[in-house]
């Protein structure tokens, strides 16, 4: 049980790393949730890079108007390298005194998270991570900010690409974001209809699939699409159709990179609602007296976990799901 906080004033608020659809409708819950609480907000600019520039602007309720269906993130992001050294947190920690602030909320994915977890644990600093991320693996909450988002924006794409398949009889090897996890890819696999998906979480037998391309066509099935994470152990679309190629000379297919569309975009309701309410949770979990935990939502209820745990346990991945594409693509 936490002890309810009284001292909390003022906070600062910062969007790390790649930018994630319904970032922006977090910044207006957190803002307005403090403001009723009669709490301070002030936004950093550029994220980790802007606390060592001090870059704070005040945030009010009026300045969140109207942010609630834009993507992107009005706060902007940016890297921080100088952040990753004790001195750079060192920095940033002296500019978080020096206006006074009490704690940090933080909105990003597992870099954003780790960096947060180093200042609170250096300095003893309160901060409260929002999982905002549009590649859905941060743990401790079913979905990140982005994600639904991103893959609808990705599922739009590809049924697009079907036509094309399906009127030239032809391959389409489609590759998503995912860098180290393939929870876009399989949403898009089973949603999209996709023969099959390649993610890092299982090893790609490059030879194994090119027997089951061969098969889909021997049994008459000419257009295949096939959704590939962009960190899938074969080395990413290019890399995999090569190595395919080397095996079957014959295959003619098509590479298709989606790539930033994904991250972009109106935030659909889904990434709306999760933000909204994880940023009024944050405030909430403050006052509450958390200091050094992340915020999210399992079986649509509030779950808490420490960035630690979020940084270092592993979310899971049902490998079941891709063998239900690959039967179903029959």
């Amino acid at each position: 049980m936490q002890n309810y906080n009284n001292n909390i004033r003022k906070i600062a608020l910062l969007t790390s790393g790649g930018d994630a659809p319904g970032m922006n409708a977090a910044i207006r819950a957190v803002v307005r949730t403090a403001v009723y609480h009669n709490i301070e907000v002030f936004g950093v600019e550029k994220g980790y890079e802007g606390l060592l520039k001090s870059s704070f602007i005040r945030l009010d309720s009026r300045s969140v108007g109207n942010i609630i269906q834009k993507g992107g993130t009005v706060l902007k992001s940016a890297r921080s390298d100088e952040f990753k050294t004790t001195n750079g947190r060192k920095k940033a920690y002296r500019n978080l005194k020096d206006r006074n602030i009490d704690a940090l909320v933080v909105i990003g994915g597992d870099g954003t998270y780790t960096g947060a977890n180093m200042l609170h644990q250096e300095f003893d600093f309160p901060v409260i991570g929002l999982p905002g991320t549009i590649d859905n693996d941060l743990f401790g909450t079913d979905y990140t900010i982005g994600f639904d988002t991103a893959v609808n924006t990705a599922m739009e794409a590809i049924d697009k690409i079907r036509d094309t398949a399906e009127s030239h009889d032809r391959i389409f090897f489609i590759e998503v974001m995912g860098r180290h996890a393939g929870f876009i890819a399989l949403d898009v696999g089973i949603a999209g209809g996709a023969q099959s998906v390649l993610v890092p979480e299982i090893k790609t037998d490059v030879a194994q699939l090119a027997i089951e391309i061969k098969e889909a066509i021997q049994s008459n099935k000419l257009s295949q699409l096939y959704v590939v994470a962009e960190g899938d152990d074969a080395g990413g679309v290019f890399k995999l159709v090569e190595k395919l190629n080397g095996i079957m000379p014959e295959l003619e297919s098509r590479i298709v990179i989606l790539g930033h569309i994904q991250r972009g975009g109106t935030p659909t309701p889904k990434d709306r609602i999760l933000a909204t309410r994880l940023g009024y949770e944050a405030v909430l979990a403050l006052k509450n007296g958390y200091t050094h935990h992340a915020i999210g939502i399992q079986n649509q209820q509030l779950n808490v976990v420490t960035l630690k745990q979020a940084i270092e346990e592993t979310k899971p991945f049902d490998n079941s799901l891709v063998e239900m594409i690959k039967i179903l693509s029959i």
